[in-house]
């Protein structure tokens, strides 16, 4: 009972996710963590599951042409650093504090998607000269440290800093997102292997139960208005704050 619970909040999960190019780890864990062995060897687990997620969202954005390949080039390599180091800096910083400043951002950055249904363009047509490139490397390399620390791929996090501080327009935002998140979904996934190697169960069940929720998700996205789509990552961003929220008080 507990893998067919896992695999269908790992379907639906993906499928939200693979809608507005997020991986949603966070909403993943508690179930995942059911039927882990260990706590650790669980975290190990979901960051695998959400590499799957990731990487078949990404393949589906890659087709539909939603993914901006010199801004990816750009903020993957800081973001991947980024959790490395913060994978160090792990147990140093209070991780509860953390947690409770990232569901603020997250829940700041959701209520104003909600409200004013357009993101701040870096110009009118939100052409690729006007994304502003230098905050794509400092953000990617902040929310990489910061997710390398608690744990978590934080693409809920680089979503706002896509749309409101580079200036990119949704729909690649959303593909950009999604594989940024699966290569920094990898490089923690062997961030755990020394420490504990991950239950190779939930990653099977997971696993497959994700790929054809994001392919759903990911598919549904170019059905939607831009509006609609910001919309759906502010209710999405809105979920992934009030989680952490929780998370942090468990911690």
């Amino acid at each position: 009972m507990e893998l067919v619970l896992l695999a269908v909040w790992c379907f639906l999960v993906a499928l939200g996710g693979g809608l507005v190019g997020l991986v949603l780890g966070n909403l993943r864990l508690p179930v995942v963590l059911l039927v882990a062995s260990s706590p650790a060897a669980g975290a190990g687990a979901n960051i695998a599951i959400s590499a799957v997620a990731a990487a078949t969202a990404a393949g589906a954005h890659i087709r539909a042409g939603r993914i901006n390949w010199r801004l990816f080039a750009w903020m993957a390599p800081p973001s991947i650093l980024g959790a490395v180091a913060g994978g160090y800096l792990s147990g140093v910083l209070p991780e509860r504090a953390l947690l409770l400043a990232i569901a603020a951002v997250l829940l700041s950055s959701g209520i104003g998607m909600l409200r004013s249904g357009e993101p701040k363009r870096a110009s009118a047509d939100g052409g690729e000269d006007a994304l502003d490139i230098p905050v794509a490397v400092a953000s990617g390399a902040v929310i990489g440290l910061l997710g390398g620390i608690v744990g978590l791929i934080l693409g809920s996090l680089r979503m706002p800093a896509l749309l409101r501080l580079v200036g990119e327009v949704p729909v690649r935002a959303v593909g950009t997102n999604v594989a940024v998140g699966f290569f920094v979904g990898v490089a923690g996934a062997l961030g755990h292997l020394p420490n504990a190697a991950p239950d190779l169960t939930p990653i099977l069940v997971g696993g497959a139960a994700s790929i054809p929720g994001a392919l759903l998700g990911s598919r549904l996205t170019g059905r939607l208005s831009e509006r609609q789509l910001i919309h759906a990552i502010g209710a999405v961003l809105l979920i992934a704050g009030a989680s952490m929220v929780v998370e942090a008080i468990a911690r």
